[in-house]
């Protein structure tokens, strides 16, 4: 008869799935920066988008698989500062940013700290904002607009230095947008596993075809509109604009989330 006063043994050690595919993120960030060292600027913009698939993978197949874990979210947020931070703001400066001396290197900067500000409101807002919403421009997203912006430049034969000042505005401003209280919506509501009419089917298949024509430009356009989708989506919702929409500190409780795990849900 075994003795059921005996202490629990808990299982040691972390989640390979999840875990995995967050790697699998980290090194496609790392190899972006990796690539655009050597000059190889479409192919790190394109490393960008497919961290950005990994990152979108983890955090749902550790809550489909139920491998939540406090280290994964840690992990999680660390890998996405390397690959949605560092890697672009790098990327932006090696391809359009050098020319322009000081001025180059601060606007990466502003975009690489804007990074890190995001992801650390990010982590300390579980639990207590509104799922529905993102506040300021989600991490990857902002990726995107830069290493589209390259992508977009690498296909067309646009040098980078020939539009160094426009670039180093459009990484500053992406930057900025990741700290501002813009409202974005963050499609957490949709429910993806639900059933669809066959006609949503449809308009996926039509949408991967569009895509395909050109997918640097199309992808590019895409997140800009999305970027833009923030102060309009604010300015619609408020009856007198305050700086408090815009940026600043906002009314959400300042209570440490010590008990909440972050799911690795990130998004960000």
């Amino acid at each position: 008869m075994q003795n059921s006063s005996l202490p629990t043994v808990k299982s040691k050690g972390i989640y390979l799935l999840p875990n995995l595919l967050t790697t699998a993120g980290l090194f496609s960030g790392f190899y972006a920066v990796i690539a655009s060292m050597n000059g190889r600027f479409e192919a790190a913009a394109i490393a960008i988008f497919v961290a950005m698939i990994f990152d979108g993978l983890d955090g749902r197949m550790a809550r489909l698989t139920n491998t939540q874990s406090a280290f994964g979210a840690e992990y999680d947020s660390m890998a996405d500062m390397v690959s949605f931070g560092m890697a672009p703001a790098l990327i932006a400066y090696n391809w359009g940013l050098h020319d322009i001396g000081k001025i180059g290197w601060l606007a990466a900067f502003i975009y690489c700290a804007g990074a890190a500000l995001r992801l650390a409101r990010f982590n300390t807002q579980i639990g207590i904002a509104d799922k529905r919403y993102f506040q300021g421009l989600a991490s990857p997203a902002a990726a995107a607009i830069v290493a589209g912006s390259v992508w977009v430049g690498q296909d067309y034969g646009i040098a980078g230095k020939d539009v160094s000042w426009l670039f180093a505005l459009i990484t500053a401003v992406t930057g900025l947008l990741m700290v501002s209280n813009f409202r974005y919506a963050s499609f957490k509501e949709i429910d993806w596993r639900g059933r669809v009419n066959f006609i949503v089917m449809l308009i996926v298949v039509a949408v991967f075809v569009v895509v395909s024509v050109d997918p640097a430009l199309i992808l590019c356009c895409l997140f800009y509109i999305y970027a833009c989708s923030g102060p309009v989506m604010t300015f619609r919702h408020v009856d007198k604009l305050k700086v408090s929409d815009v940026i600043g500190d906002t009314e959400l409780d300042d209570e440490p989330q010590t008990t909440q795990v972050n799911s690795e849900s990130r998004d960000k």
